[in-house]
């Protein structure tokens, strides 16, 4: 592990199945950094029964998206309670901001106030069919969102969780029919995302693509380095 040797304030994009995940877990223990999940904060919050959790289940449970200014809250909470609104902190975000207008929000009235704006955000590149044949091969076990392939990463014992023996079960969405459509979706919204931040400073965006994490990774490790510096501890 090393430590940047100045401050990344970082953002991945990447449509549903690219590799997001693996990609974050990978940086911050390569960089030494913290990130925050907007979907675990919103869960979290949702468990806790908090004033936000109550309004967000109440929305998801009428099949609708939560409005950008609740998001928006959840972030700055999160953001003020960490002490990360500060031009000397890195810190990744993952799952947030989704949307041009999620994006404004959250520099207008919580980043550029506090000069603390995303420095590196970064568009992860996947072909969608090399997307589709990962979510027809994908296992999950639920309780712990442990994830296995069946042509790359499959289960010891077939169709059991490797720590737990659990059975394992495909998520409700992993149909290939319903993951294309929100592929769609995805780009859709993303295009206006990216060019948002490109106007906004377009050296701060990095397109990065490959079609495996192993590809991925040492082109946005690299990366990281160039902008940022390292200093091995």
């Amino acid at each position: 592990m090393s430590r940047l040797l100045k401050p990344a304030r970082v953002l991945l994009l990447g449509p549903p199945g690219c590799g997001k995940g693996t990609q974050t877990s990978r940086l911050l223990k390569r960089f030494g950094i913290s990130g925050m999940s907007s979907g675990d904060l919103l869960r979290q919050h949702i468990k806790d029964k908090t004033e936000i959790g109550s309004l967000a289940s109440s929305i998801i449970k009428q099949g609708k998206l939560l409005p950008d200014d609740v998001m928006v809250k959840i972030i700055e909470s999160e953001l003020r309670s960490r002490s990360w609104l500060s031009p000397s902190q890195s810190w990744l975000l993952d799952g947030f901001p989704r949307t041009e207008p999620q994006a404004s929000l959250l520099d207008s009235q919580i980043l550029s106030p506090a000069s603390a704006n995303l420095n590196f955000i970064v568009e992860l590149q996947v072909p969608h069919e090399i997307i589709l044949d990962r979510i027809a091969n994908r296992l999950v076990h639920v309780p712990s969102g442990r994830v296995y392939n069946l042509t790359y990463n499959p289960p010891k014992v077939e169709g059991k969780d490797d720590v737990t023996g659990e059975p394992l079960s495909r998520r409700p969405d992993d149909d290939p029919e319903i993951f294309r459509q929100r592929l769609v979706e995805f780009d859709k919204l993303t295009k206006p995302l990216v060019t948002y931040y490109e106007n906004a400073n377009k050296d701060a965006v990095f397109e990065v693509a490959g079609e495996t994490s192993d590809i991925i990774f040492p082109q946005l490790e690299s990366e990281m380095i160039k902008r940022f510096g390292e200093k091995a501890e």
